[in-house]
């Protein structure tokens, strides 16, 4: 059964502890850089574990040092707490690999 796709005010509760996402057609985006390609590809793959354990899989650029991650809910057709919670993983990978 697919999760129920977020109300505009729960979205926007959400977004205000998710600095620097944005929502485009119902699509959370992040764009983040890293000092290497080799950093940038550690980001990626920290994101794959957490998107395997949920199994929720974002879409998901790499050029060169910059990684820009997009997160829908097909199945509910928008954004959901899986959304929300996978954006939320990847500001913490990103600033566990930042230091």
């Amino acid at each position: 059964m697919p999760l129920q796709k977020l109300a505009l005010e729960e979205l926007d509760a959400h977004l205000q502890k998710l600095p620097g996402w944005q929502v485009e057609n119902d699509t959370l985006n992040k764009a983040f850089g890293f000092p290497s390609f080799a950093k940038a590809i550690e980001f990626v793959n920290l994101i794959a574990r957490s998107a395997e354990a949920v199994n929720h899989h974002p879409d998901i650029d790499v050029r060169f040092n910059k990684v820009v991650v997009s997160l829908t809910t097909h199945d509910s057709g928008g954004l959901t707490t899986l959304d929300t919670d996978l954006a939320a993983s990847a500001d913490d990978a990103a600033d566990a690999l930042q230091g």
